[in-house]
Order: C-alpha cells, then sequence, then structure tokens
C-alpha cells in the first residue's frame, strides 16, 4: 500500500490537471454512515413503525402527510448538510491537489468538498445539493438556501411532525417544495448548476491533450454514465492521460485504457 501512495502522489506531483470524480464511495470511506447506530439513534421511529434501516430507503416512505415527510427530511438533511462532521478524509484530499490545477465533479450532495476547503469555482455537484429546494413541479429554473428553514423545522417538530406554516412552499406556483435532487425528470438545473457545467466542460477542454490525471474515487456501477465512462473515453482520447480508479468494490478496465490505468482496489481511506 506504501508503494501505492507514493505512486499516486508522483501522479499527481507530475500531472499537468487533475479530474476528480466522485462517488458515494468517497463519503462512505470518510465515515458517513446511512445505517446502522446513526440512523437508529436518529430515526429510531422510522425502525420500529416502518421498519426501515438505512436513512436512504427511509426517504422513499409513503408518508401519510407533508408534516410527517417534513420532520423526516429535515433531520436527515442538516445531519448529511450542516453538521460538521470534520472529515479528515476530504481534508486529506483537498491537501493532495490545493495547489495544483483541478477541478471536482460528483455525484455526492453532502457538500463536504466546500467543507474541507476546495474551490467553489472548481466544483461541479451534478445530482444536487441537500442544502437546496426546489419547486416539486419545477416551475421554474431557481433553487433556494434551506439551512435556515430546516434547522426552524427541527427546532419545532413534535411527535414527528413539523407544524403545517412550516411546510415549504413554492413563492411561484404554491406547490409544496422538494430537495434538489435529481432523482426523477422534475430535478432543476438551475443557473448555478449549468455555469458550474459549463466550468468543469471548460477545464475539460483546454486540458484536453495535457498530462492529465482522472483521479475516480469510490464510483460505483449504479451510475456510471456521468463519471466512470467519461474518464474511461477521455483517457482513451488522450494518451497522455491516466485514469486512476480507487474503490474497495469491484474494479473493471477495459483492454484499451489498461497501460494507461491504476486500480487501486482498497478502501480509499487507506490510500488517500
Amino acid at each position: 500500500m506504501k508503494y501505492m501512495k507514493e505512486k499516486l502522489i508522483e501522479l499527481l506531483n507530475n500531472a499537468d490537471a487533475i479530474v476528480i470524480g466522485a462517488g458515494a464511495g468517497l463519503s462512505s470511506a470518510a465515515g458517513f454512515e446511512y445505517g446502522g447506530e446513526t440512523f437508529l439513534k436518529n430515526f429510531q421511529y422510522m425502525h420500529d413503525l416502518y421498519g426501515y434501516n438505512d436513512m436512504y430507503s427511509a426517504g422513499f416512505h409513503s408518508f401519510t402527510s407533508l408534516e410527517e415527510k417534513w420532520a423526516y427530511w429535515a433531520k436527515m438533511i442538516y445531519l448529511n448538510r450542516y453538521v460538521d462532521h470534520g472529515k479528515e478524509l476530504y481534508k486529506r484530499l483537498f491537501q493532495l491537489v490545493k495547489d495544483k490545477n483541478y477541478f471536482v465533479i460528483t455525484t455526492n450532495v453532502d457538500h463536504q468538498f466546500q467543507k474541507a476547503g476546495f474551490d467553489k469555482q472548481r466544483l461541479f455537484y451534478m445530482q444536487g445539493d441537500y442544502g437546496l429546494f426546489q419547486c416539486s413541479k419545477a416551475c421554474h429554473n431557481k433553487t433556494y438556501d434551506n439551512e435556515e428553514i430546516i434547522k426552524n423545522m427541527i427546532a419545532h417538530t413534535e411527535n414527528h411532525k413539523i407544524p403545517s406554516y412550516l411546510i415549504p412552499r413554492c413563492p411561484v406556483c404554491g406547490a409544496p417544495m422538494t430537495t434538489n435532487l435529481r432523482c426523477d425528470d422534475l430535478f432543476v438545473q438551475d443557473e448555478g448548476w449549468y455555469k458550474a457545467k459549463q466550468k468543469y466542460e471548460a477545464f475539460i477542454q483546454e486540458n484536453k491533450n495535457k498530462r492529465i490525471a482522472f483521479l475516480e474515487l469510490g464510483v460505483g456501477y449504479s451510475t456510471p454514465v456521468w463519471i466512470k465512462y467519461p474518464f474511461m473515453r477521455m483517457t482513451l482520447a488522450n494518451t497522455n492521460a491516466t485514469y486512476i480508479c480507487i474503490d474497495k468494490g469491484y474494479i473493471y478496465i477495459p483492454d484499451e485504457i489498461k497501460k494507461q490505468t491504476i486500480a487501486i482496489q482498497a478502501d480509499i481511506q487507506d490510500v488517500i
């Protein structure tokens, strides 16, 4: 493992540009836990009443009312977006690239890159952000910061329900608001989303023929079309590129890019 760490640092130091692609496996390696003790400590009632064992599955529950739904979602958002977990893995990753020419694309929605010090102008949260609301009908192309109302919901939750007057409503059409997460075709890609996308695409274009390192961290095969497959294609198109894949799960590398690839099947925590 020591050799792999040294090889990784050497590649990053010699790269003209670094593109970090991060999936759920990175936050998992950093210590984020959606199930287990964390879930039971905060949502024991969801287990006792409905049989859920993790925050992700419980979020899809058919709640009997918006008051009940937002009591759950407010606490879930707060725990995963606004609590300062101080995750050292993200901080170590930032130390590796902070003085380099980098950009981050991620499907994670927990805001941990910015909390660790990464430049907001070098981040593309393509799947949304727990910290943003949007109209559930997507009637207009705008998102809204939700920190104040989320904390207010939690402060006024009783018997696993929020007061009706705290249910967030769209200021345009009056429909209930929802969290800005890509879970259906009503996901709002607002002005900030498009600006981040343009910056990411410009970074790729500016560095497409240079010594570019595609550092993929914890990206599985549930949605490979967003990060994994594009990284592979861009590596194939550039003989100066290196594809670095770190994940404790299964890793598949196409024959066409094996000579340009470093695959490390290990816990990201042990490598970064």
